[in-house]
């Protein structure tokens, strides 16, 4: 008895973002061999003073908008012969029909600022949302995404040995196979003199001790993932100093950067960590944030 995989869903609103979102999204559903299911929200708004103009019927918004996600639907398939394509219009905050759309996922896609809020936001507060509260991984597409030029696709994964870690390094060998790419697997500490004036302190710190234990913290981390991918080149970049800002630099030549949504440092309670947030608003290609 056969069973229905779990679709990739793209968070789609028109905005250039999530028209963006939606072909990245339509790609690696065709490529994973997986259905693609466009979700779009509308939020009713009740008016409670007089408005100008032509107010139009709740229901004709509806069909209007149906229509457009039916024909965007065409045009993927059209594109991409074979792939199984559905479309959900829901009626409700676009957070809310996101996440519970991410429920059975396989993966969630979207644009990092789709036509509602502020329009200086690197991130959008629906992204954010989604990305804090979601089941599934989701993938994060920014707004203003250009080619990039570089020696070969190559997938970037943050490493600090935390369950969460492991799964992001899954998850970014599973792309990279996909991808016939190279994975990256950036891991950074930070030395304690840096926290004293002049470098002046008591304690001691041996830098290449800690690098050597860095590799090998590494290379059992990626171990599992990289056994059960063979085919997947991988390398390590060690570095002292920001997280954060190693994956950012490192996202300039990458076409995708995973994270997991909270790593060994911060507050337990918090359901994505600073490096995951930091990583989001400044990536320069895709960001996978994996729970």
């Amino acid at each position: 008895m056969s069973t229905q995989p779990s679709p990739i869903v793209i968070g789609y609103d028109g905005s250039p973002g999530s028209r963006s979102a939606l072909q990245w999204a339509a790609v690696a559903a065709d490529r994973a061999k997986v259905p693609l299911r466009i979700v779009e929200a509308f939020e009713v708004v009740i008016i409670t003073r007089p408005s100008p103009g032509h107010i139009v019927p709740l229901d004709a918004v509806r069909e209007a908008r149906q229509a457009a996600l039916d024909a965007l639907a065409g045009d993927i398939r059209t594109q991409y012969p074979g792939l199984q394509v559905d479309t959900s219009l829901v009626g409700d905050a676009a957070a809310r029909t996101l996440i519970d759309a991410a429920q059975d996922a396989r993966l969630m896609v979207l644009g990092s600022r789709g036509l509602g809020g502020w329009s200086g936001l690197l991130v959008g507060s629906v992204a954010t949302q989604v990305t804090t509260h979601a089941d599934c991984p989701v993938v994060v597409i920014p707004h203003d995404l250009r080619a990039r030029a570089h020696e070969g696709p190559t997938v970037v994964v943050g490493v600090d040995g935390s369950k969460v870690s492991a799964k992001a390094i899954d998850f970014a060998f599973d792309q990279a196979e996909s991808l016939h790419a190279k994975v990256v697997a950036v891991h950074t500490w930070t030395s304690p003199f840096l926290t004293y004036a002049d470098g002046a302190s008591m304690l001691q710190f041996d830098e290449e001790k800690i690098r050597e234990e860095a590799r090998l913290l590494v290379a059992e981390s990626v171990a599992g993932a990289a056994a059960e991918h063979p085919d997947v080149e991988w390398s390590t970049e060690l570095a002292m100093g920001s997280a954060a800002q190693a994956l950012v630099r490192r996202s300039e030549s990458a076409d995708l950067v995973v994270v997991g949504s909270r790593g060994r440092g911060g507050f337990t309670g918090l359901l994505l960590g600073s490096v995951g947030q930091s990583v989001l608003h400044h990536t320069h290609c895709p960001i996978a944030i994996v729970h």
